[in-house]
């Protein structure tokens, strides 16, 4: 053998010897390094718990391998909130190139589990979720380098609600993040491209491209496209019934932009689409008090962000087609239900600054299943309240099908009848000033069956209404009509009740008042109604 052939047999008995000897101490090192890590990562967690059954060190690619990790919330440990199959952490070995040493972090099929006791604990407790030391401990994971890469593949995120209510699901998640540390450039405001897609509630799309500053204090900042496609809305119902609210069927689709950072949050939305929902309020004597809280919280935070440079809403084009919007009134006696059905709503240029000029809104749709109803709103934002001056109309609607509001608030039956009514309103610097016009025609009064008893003081009231409307009925055209005239402050509006028997006194006896809007007021809103919405599907931003 020549010298050169065992030099090359030493060489090669060496790099073997070493790289047994380097694989034995890397196995040498998987428990004890293991032991540190869920060690060190639990002391840097507030109120969770990370447990790493399997770890494996691999020292050709400087990486480490987490397999099987877990966590837990110490308030309701079983069932586990999150699972990661694998979590790898290694060098960033193109940052190496820029001379600093940084982490690559992959996470492979993570699971997220939250049910309703979750939240309520986290809510319950005094330190806020941002500050229980998540970031800390991810960087223990890495022997304290600052992580560059995060990656996420295939997860996915589960909440659970009480009742026999449908999971909310984001399934098949995929997320990159690149540059993180701002190593590559450092002049840019969103140095991180950012990317996010997933399926939400087993149907709907979700996409995310963009750009983020993790490093952003005291939250990173993340400006981004955003798209949303098909998204079932009936998978809301738990968190809707807490606000009074059911949602039934219908779907959401949206794309716009997105920015949300230390000292601005943006939203712009070039296209939002509602299609087939089916949405109903209910009023109780039970919640009363919560929804009056909940009104005045809603109006308080809609003052703080009108017309404020930092926080700007704008939805260039959201429609609603063939959708459903109900009321219920449980506290009154009888209770009563009000449906507007078959309606398609349109907006342009929605918006919470005053530089972006009016929005307008429109509706149509059916009272009741009958009566045809419009109605047309001009919004002007302005700083911390909205002006705005409104058109509605409702005609040739069925006043039996409005039977137990009429018992509610007249205290009498109607067996036939139909009704009209034309407003306009206006709301200028917090006040309210227009009028309501409604219109009664062939309405008679009593039990639509004639077989429910009767007291003799129920039956001298209905008399007495029926006489009223026959003696207060225009001859010419069949109807008792009147004017009420509204004003004052927007919280306080007051009605002229003298005006009010005026105008009712002058179309039975003088001249009759017709259906239409008064002819002394000339609004802006009463524009020609928009093209109905169409139903398209959302482009990608």
């Amino acid at each position: 053998m020549t010298p050169f052939r065992r030099r090359g047999s030493w060489l090669i008995a060496v790099v073997g010897f070493l790289a047994v000897l380097t694989y034995g101490v890397a196995r040498g090192l998987d428990e004890p390094v293991r032991q540190y890590m869920e060690r060190e990562v639990n002391r840097r967690l507030t109120g969770y718990t990370v447990s790493i059954p399997a770890l494996r060190i691999d020292p050709w690619s400087l990486s480490i391998e987490f397999r099987d990790a877990t966590i837990i919330q110490n308030a309701n440990p079983d069932p586990p909130v999150t699972h990661i199959a694998t979590l790898v952490t290694r060098v960033d070995g193109r940052a190496l190139l820029h001379r600093r040493v940084v982490a690559d972090i992959t996470f492979d099929r993570p699971t997220v589990y939250l049910n309703l006791r979750h939240v309520r604990a986290e809510a319950g407790e005094d330190v806020p979720v941002t500050d229980r030391g998540w970031q800390e401990a991810l960087e223990a994971l890495a022997f304290d380098l600052k992580i560059n890469r995060l990656r996420i593949r295939e997860g996915d995120v589960t909440y659970v609600d009480q009742g026999p209510f449908k999971p909310l699901r984001l399934s098949r998640l995929n997320m990159s993040a690149e540059n993180i540390r701002n190593i590559a450039s450092k002049d840019r405001g969103y140095p991180s491209d950012i990317h996010l897609e997933g399926v939400v509630f087993d149907a709907g799309q979700l996409w995310l491209d963009g750009r983020a500053d993790f490093l952003a204090a005291p939250h990173p900042g993340v400006e981004a496209a955003l798209r949303l496609e098909g998204v079932e809305l009936d998978y809301f119902t738990p968190i809707t019934n807490r606000y009074n609210m059911s949602v039934r069927n219908g779907t959401l689709s949206l794309a716009g932009t997105m920015e949300y950072a230390p000292k601005v949050t943006r939203l712009t939305l070039d296209r939002v689409l509602l299609r087939g929902v089916a949405l109903e309020y209910a009023h109780t004597p039970q919640t009363a008090a919560a929804e009056k809280t909940r009104v005045e919280q809603t109006a308080r935070a809609a003052k703080q962000v009108a017309n404020t440079p930092s926080a700007e809403l704008r939805i260039n084009r959201p429609d609603v087609v063939k959708s459903t919007f109900g009321f219920v009134n449980r506290a009154a006696a009888p209770p009563y239900r009000l449906v507007i059905s078959d309606t398609d709503v349109g907006v342009e240029h929605l918006s919470n600054q005053a530089r972006d000029g009016r929005a307008t809104v429109r509706l149509r749709g059916q009272l009741m299943g009958r009566g045809d109803t419009s109605l047309t709103a001009v919004l002007q934002p302005q700083t911390g309240s909205a002006d705005m001056d409104l058109t509605a109309r409702i005609e040739g609607a069925d006043l039996t099908r409005l039977s137990d509001l009429v018992r509610a608030y007249g205290g009498f039956d109607v067996r036939t009848g139909e009704f009209s009514v034309y407003s306009e309103l206006t709301i200028k610097s917090g006040v309210l000033d227009g009028y309501v016009k409604p219109l009664f025609r062939d309405v008679q009064v009593g039990d639509p069956d004639g077989e429910s008893p009767r007291d003799i003081r129920r039956r001298l009231y209905e008399g007495s209404v029926a006489m009223a409307a026959k003696i207060l009925k225009n001859r010419s055209r069949d109807e008792v009509a009147t004017v009420v005239h509204v004003s004052g402050p927007v919280e306080r509006p007051q009605i002229s009740r003298l005006a009010t028997v005026g105008r009712l006194l002058q179309n039975a006896f003088l001249k009759p008042i017709a259906p239409g809007f008064e002819p002394q007021r000339s609004s802006p809103q009463r524009a020609p109604a928009a093209p109905a919405p169409t139903d398209r599907t959302t482009q990608a931003p």
